[in-house]
């Protein structure tokens, strides 16, 4: 398959118990899948066996492009300035030198020299999307990206995501917020 991302006949298994059974989707470039789903029904698993943190227990993923996750937990390290946190996972994708385009597209840049454990929750989120925007993948993975954003950082957000696209990108988005995804394909579980 030359597809950005596909699900193949998925079933996921988590705690003894199936999730979701025989779940097939494909996303090419410039395209949007949006899980939807209540509470527990799997939509952060169906993210993490997109992102390849969790095995199906049948089906199979395929697609091609690096993959960009966008968690509850942002995986900085809080010890660290925001640029530095930022600057240690930029370093391991070869793009150190997008950090700062990166906290200015999500309107972090006056606050680069300050501790991650100083921020506030939205400073938090809009700083582990800027880890996704400066990995530099095509194929961005978000998982409840609008929790505690603000009006204006939803916005920017759901900008940054049609830009994304615009240029080619895919993007799954799993939420129980309203986001703007103009037909993205609905994948409800």
């Amino acid at each position: 398959m030359n597809l950005g991302l596909a699900f193949d006949d998925v079933t996921c298994l988590r705690g003894g118990r199936i999730l979701f059974e025989g779940l097939s989707f494909a996303l090419a470039p410039g395209e949007a899948g949006l899980v939807l789903g209540p509470n527990g029904v799997g939509k952060s698993s169906l993210i993490r066996i997109a992102a390849g943190l969790l095995a199906p227990l049948d089906g199979r993923v395929a697609g091609d492009g690096a993959r960009a996750l966008l968690s509850e937990t942002a995986a900085l390290d809080t010890e660290r300035t925001l640029a530095g946190a930022l600057g240690f996972w930029a370093g391991l994708d070869g793009r150190g030198d997008a950090v700062a385009d990166a906290l200015d597209a999500v309107g972090l840049a006056d606050i680069a020299d300050v501790p991650v454990r100083l921020l506030s929750t939205g400073q938090r989120r809009r700083a582990a999307f800027a880890r996704v925007l400066a990995s530099g993948a095509p194929v961005w993975l978000l998982d409840e990206p609008g929790n505690g954003l603000d009006t204006a950082s939803v916005a920017m957000l759901e900008a940054r995501i049609a830009a994304h696209r615009a240029e080619g990108g895919i993007v799954l988005v799993a939420t129980h917020q309203p986001i703007a995804l103009p037909d993205a394909q609905e994948i409800a579980l």
